[in-house]
């Protein structure tokens, strides 16, 4: 799915797509990926909903101008006045890794009704981020200078080590692309080094206030944010609804798409 619409946000350009016919349906990636691993989804899922792609600024398409802050306050802020630009009444939400966070700091903070939200493996409750993770936001500076074939090599590494299985090589190019050029790489470390838990402590308090239907889905086997994450995250939310996939990692688009699609079709069929 191209993303052939673009929306112009405090200077900012939002690239996004939407594709289908029926309920609104928004996907919300997360770092350092982009909405090119829910495209098959969204696919899959456009005979039935409107489904709507982005990709936040800062990543995949969408502008990486190193004057813009990406952290996930602005992101929140982001998505809320996305969904209004759209002109969407309560659309149904699925979201994965940072977009968790941007998806409920959309709601709990600025008002944003959704019909349902699906946190896959999401960054929602700290500590969150490897050890990688922390490395980098601790240095970024120092490693935006990277040569880049060090930065490619590194990047990669990363990448792979949230699969559970090995990705193919199309799968990896997908994922490091939009990090590759000058523009990129200097764009990957600075989201890193503008990640903060406070944007997830603010919010935590609230999620026993959430009075909507939540599904939280998880890989068993995901060594970014371990798998006591969903449980924890399951007992805070109200009637929440604990779905585990084994065998996949943090990347369980692409570990268990099949499965993993079997849990988004249930509880989005439930849900319409």
């Amino acid at each position: 799915m191209r993303l052939d619409q673009e929306y112009a946000w405090r200077g900012r350009r939002v690239r996004w797509t939407r594709w289908g016919d029926g309920p609104p349906l928004v996907f919300c990636h997360g770092t350092p990926w982009s909405s090119a691993l829910w495209a098959p989804y969204a696919e899959a899922l456009s005979s039935r909903f409107s489904v709507y792609l982005w990709d936040m600024p800062g990543y995949g398409h969408s502008s990486m101008d190193p004057d813009h802050r990406v952290s996930l306050d602005v992101q929140g802020e982001l998505l809320a006045d996305l969904v209004g630009h759209w002109g969407l009444d309560r659309p149904h939400v699925v979201a994965h890794d940072y977009g968790g966070a941007v998806s409920l700091r959309a709601h709990l903070l600025h008002g944003v009704a959704y019909a349902s939200l699906a946190l896959v493996d999401v960054v929602a409750l700290a500590p969150w981020g490897s050890d990688y993770f922390r490395l980098v936001h601790d240095n970024a500076a120092v490693l935006e200078a990277l040569p880049p074939a060090i930065h490619q090599g590194s990047l990669r590494a990363y990448v792979a080590g949230a699969s559970h299985h090995r990705l193919t090589e199309a799968a990896t190019e997908m994922l490091v692309g939009p990090w590759l050029d000058p523009t990129g790489q200097a764009a990957f470390y600075r989201q890193i080094a503008q990640a903060d838990e406070t944007y997830t402590d603010e919010v935590e308090p609230m999620y026993p206030s959430l009075d909507l239907p939540v599904l939280v889905a998880w890989g068993t086997e995901d060594t970014v944010i371990p798998v006591d994450r969903a449980h924890r995250l399951a007992e805070l939310i109200p009637h929440a609804r604990l779905a585990l996939v084994e065998g996949a990692g943090h990347l369980i688009q692409l570990d268990a798409p099949v499965a993993l699609t079997a849990v988004l079709h249930r509880w989005l069929d439930e849900q319409t």
